[in-house]
């Protein structure tokens, strides 16, 4: 992997720029506008910028109005606090009419030390069942600059897994996130490998040392959801070896794994499916690097699971995958606060 270029407050800078000739977008808080990066818009646009407190369930009806009075309700708060909180609000409110409101859920997963009152592991689950919702992720700065045109593309609901502070840069700044289609960032014959999210950067460390192994991959990051119908995507799912694995920063329980599993079926793919996801289980209150090691969904965890399948043994160390590798602190001045 090439040297990382990491950018800070990406999303806060971006969006300013981003809907300066967009007076219709309404940007919607619930008392954590600089925790979810929405403090400069509400300095550049105070008339455009809505504040409703600790009410998640108040703004979800509020921006389903909105909506319906033909703004473009842009609403900012922690993932837990969108799908848990305001379920029914979203679903009769803005999902059942299909309104176009953008849910922007950040600290998903491990993203967050707060423990599992704040940690969103079963947010695209839960989010996915709901009629007409389209669900984007994003899994670098590239992807951050470039969500917002993908999302307001949709004519509908979109929910969209935010990442904030410090963030690295994966993708090419040309080669934007495309709704619906998968991103190949390589070709191989032996395994396809399927990741979303931060778990794309520890698998393109996996991949990369896994390749001076002899090992081929094809692998995807997958930015869009749902739906899941990319062609090309579909077409890599058969075109290995040894099968498939996905890799996800959320519970195999109706996440990326079991979005992949059920298209195989439906279409009739009969190769083996590996799932590296969290498992059946809450998380501890941790740092992100601690947790996806404790919890599996790391670079080495995809290397022992490539082992397995192949049956075979590379050696490969945790300083040889730390050579090109990128940690956000859980306190940095791109942080209002830890959580």
């Amino acid at each position: 992997m090439r040297p990382m270029e990491i950018l800070s407050k990406l999303h806060a800078k971006n969006l300013v720029q981003w809907a300066i000739d967009k007076p219709d977008v309404l940007v919607l808080s619930a008392d954590l506008t600089s925790s979810t990066e929405i403090d400069l818009f509400r300095d550049a646009y105070p008339d455009r910028f809505i504040s409703f407190g600790v009410a998640e369930q108040n703004m979800m009806s509020f921006a389903g109005g909105l909506a319906r009075e033909g703004f473009f309700p842009f609403v900012h708060t922690f993932a837990v606090f969108i799908y848990r909180r305001a379920y029914d609000q979203i679903a009769m409110s803005i999902s059942y009419p299909n309104l176009p409101v953008r849910m922007f859920g950040f600290l998903p997963g491990v993203t967050t030390p707060g423990g599992a009152t704040h940690q969103a592991i079963e947010d695209i689950s839960i989010m996915r069942s709901l009629p007409n919702m389209t669900i984007l992720e994003c899994g670098d700065a590239t992807d951050v600059e470039t969500v917002l045109d993908a999302a307001h593309s949709v004519n509908g609901p979109v929910y969209i897994r935010m990442l904030r502070g410090e963030i690295p840069r994966l993708f090419d700044k040309s080669e934007p996130m495309i709704f619906g289609k998968a991103r190949l960032l390589s070709r191989g014959s032996d395994i396809t490998i399927l990741s979303s999210g931060i778990c794309t950067e520890e698998a393109m460390r996996a991949v990369e040392a896994l390749k001076k192994k002899g090992i081929s991959f094809t692998h995807l990051h997958i930015s869009t959801l749902k739906p899941f119908d990319d062609n090309a995507m579909l077409e890599a799912l058969s075109a290995n070896k040894y099968g498939v694995i996905t890799m996800e920063n959320h519970t195999i329980i109706g996440g990326l794994g079991t979005i992949a599993a059920e298209k195989m079926a439906e279409i009739g793919i009969s190769n083996k499916l590996f799932r590296i996801g969290i498992k059946d289980a809450y998380l501890h209150g941790a740092g992100r690097e601690y947790l996806m090691k404790e919890y599996e969904i790391d670079a080495s965890a995809l290397i022992r699971r490539v082992e397995d399948i192949t049956d075979s043994r590379f050696n490969i160390t945790e300083d040889d995958l730390k050579k090109a590798h990128h940690i956000t602190p859980m306190h940095s001045d791109a942080k209002a606060e830890a959580l």
